[in-house]
């Protein structure tokens, strides 16, 4: 599956582009704030529905004016086309369309066009709390289990339900068992599940990002990803009874699946705490290129890959070499971002593919031919 066609309007610093793409390599040069990494976002929302960088639709609108479109067109397995849209008015619901069908749920796209975006602030995942690591697992697994997704949602939904009857319960002072014990069913049954899927897909995955982080490392330093649960040593009913007491006082829910976290390690220390800049960069871009690998095998073909400015602070050697490695047959289409026109001409004066250079200044994009615009 590749995108032939991308169709922007009012998105972002984007009034009205259209770009034809290669179904190998992309790359999108100039300088910070020009516009170069909104194209990738623009991919990305034809994936997940949604922006990789702002929750807020309403906000990705350019400031002007009252909407945005995305529209993009793939050639997929069957080697036949299949348009996407995504249109977003000021104060209107989000509308999003495969083939001119309107979706009821936003959920039911997901995994159609599997994708993964590998950008500066995956180190995120290292830095910040649990639930960014969360949502990246279940992301995931999401993007090809629809069981999984709608488990997620179901426990999701349960969860709120148990917080809010807590909370009314406390200040009634009255303790409905019925009630708690209808909602504890729901989270038992929906977060079991996740729990298994979970665990088994990070069995399966660990292998796959050792081997992408000797790789880029170039070393024989041992890493791995952790999962943290609650329920590796209790059972999920018999972690929502012993946590009932101190539930009752926090009103909220305090044991489950939605308290599970990933531990990165590096050599046995955990990477946030030990990991140089450098080591953190090289983990990150190896758990994305290992979840592009994961996902392929999966779904049987291959899924759209997006660099966006990863290469700063990378050497020449290291840079080369991961455009080498995404050259491969293994992968499928990529697109690029990079600041330095110089350096990726430079690379594919020396790698022989099939690729795109697009120069983009102030939202406006001119296509490079031969070292020129």
């Amino acid at each position: 599956m590749f995108l032939q066609k991308l169709s922007l309007t009012n998105f972002k610093n984007y009034y009205d582009a259209e770009f034809e793409f290669s179904d190998k390599l992309n790359c999108f040069v100039g300088n910070n704030g020009s516009g170069k990494t909104n194209i990738l976002d623009a991919i990305y929302y034809l994936s997940f529905c949604k922006s990789y960088f702002n929750s807020v639709d309403s906000q990705n609108i350019n400031h002007e004016r009252d909407f945005f479109a995305i529209h993009g067109n793939y050639n997929n397995q069957e080697n036949t086309s299949d348009k996407v849209s995504c249109v977003q008015k000021r104060n209107h619901k989000k509308v999003f369309k495969l083939n001119s069908n309107k979706y009821n749920r936003l959920a039911d796209h997901i995994g159609l066009i599997p994708l993964v975006m590998i950008s500066p602030y995956d180190r995120d995942l290292i830095n910040d709390g649990s639930e960014l690591r969360r949502k990246y697992i279940d992301g995931v697994i999401s993007q090809f289990d629809r069981v999984y997704l709608n488990d997620l949602l179901s426990y999701n939904k349960s969860l709120l339900q148990r917080n809010t009857l807590l909370k009314n319960m406390f200040e009634s002072g009255v303790y409905d068992q019925t009630a708690l014990g209808i909602w504890n069913e729901k989270l038992v049954v929906h977060g079991e599940k996740i729990f298994k899927k979970r665990q088994k897909f990070l069995e399966e995955f660990n292998p796959l990002f050792e081997e992408y982080y000797r790789f880029l490392a170039g070393t024989d330093e041992k890493v791995s990803i952790d999962y943290i649960s609650q329920l590796k040593e209790v059972s999920f009913s018999e972690l929502l009874d012993t946590s009932f007491s101190k539930d009752k006082m926090l009103r909220y829910t305090s044991g489950g699946i939605h308290k599970d976290d990933l531990i990165f390690h590096i050599n046995g220390y955990p990477v946030k705490k030990f990991g140089s800049q450098g080591q953190q960069k090289t983990f990150v871009i190896a758990v994305k290129l290992a979840q592009f690998e994961f996902t392929r095998r999966l779904v049987t073909f291959k899924p759209i890959l997006l660099f966006d400015d990863i290469f700063d602070k990378l050497d020449d050697n290291r840079v080369t070499q991961i455009i080498q490695l995404v050259s491969e047959n293994n992968f499928g289409q990529v697109f690029i971002t990079d600041t330095q026109q110089q350096r990726i001409e430079k690379i594919f004066n020396m790698v022989s593919i099939d690729h795109n250079i697009f120069k983009i200044n102030k939202g406006v994009a001119t296509r490079i031919i031969n070292g020129k615009d």
